[in-house]
């Protein structure tokens, strides 16, 4: 049986995206080097920043593609969360909204990921 266990992403300036995430998450991370970067999450979900200039085989691609979904406790955290990261300058994509799966909102990382904070519909 195979599990996913953690989720990459290449990172252009690890300094800047370990304060991004670590100011985003409310949290420090378990494990920062010069490359590399280690947040787990509560729920046991891991996080990692790799430095573009380190990866190995080297990556292309572009951010964007994909996107990391964080879920929230409820929609009030969902507006909570998109003030103040709008407050801080960050990239908002969609403003909170009520999509079929919850309400939610898209921004971006300073590398460009997409990140979708979304609180779940009850069904």
């Amino acid at each position: 049986m195979i599990d996913s266990t953690m989720i990459v992403l290449y990172v252009d300036d690890i300094t800047a995206s370990t304060e991004f995430y670590a100011r985003l998450l409310a949290q420090e991370a378990v494990e920062s080097t010069s490359h590399f970067t280690l947040f787990i999450r509560p729920t046991g979900a891991k996080i990692a920043l790799w430095s573009k200039q380190a990866v190995q085989p080297a990556a292309g691609g572009l951010p964007g593609c994909c996107e990391l979904a964080l879920a929230v406790p409820d929609a009030a955290a969902v507006d909570t969360l998109y003030r103040r990261l709008s407050a801080t300058g960050v990239e908002i994509e969609q403003r909170p909204s009520r999509l079929e799966f919850g309400y939610t909102f898209t921004a971006r990382d300073p590398d460009g990921h997409r990140l979708r904070i979304y609180h779940r519909a009850q069904r």
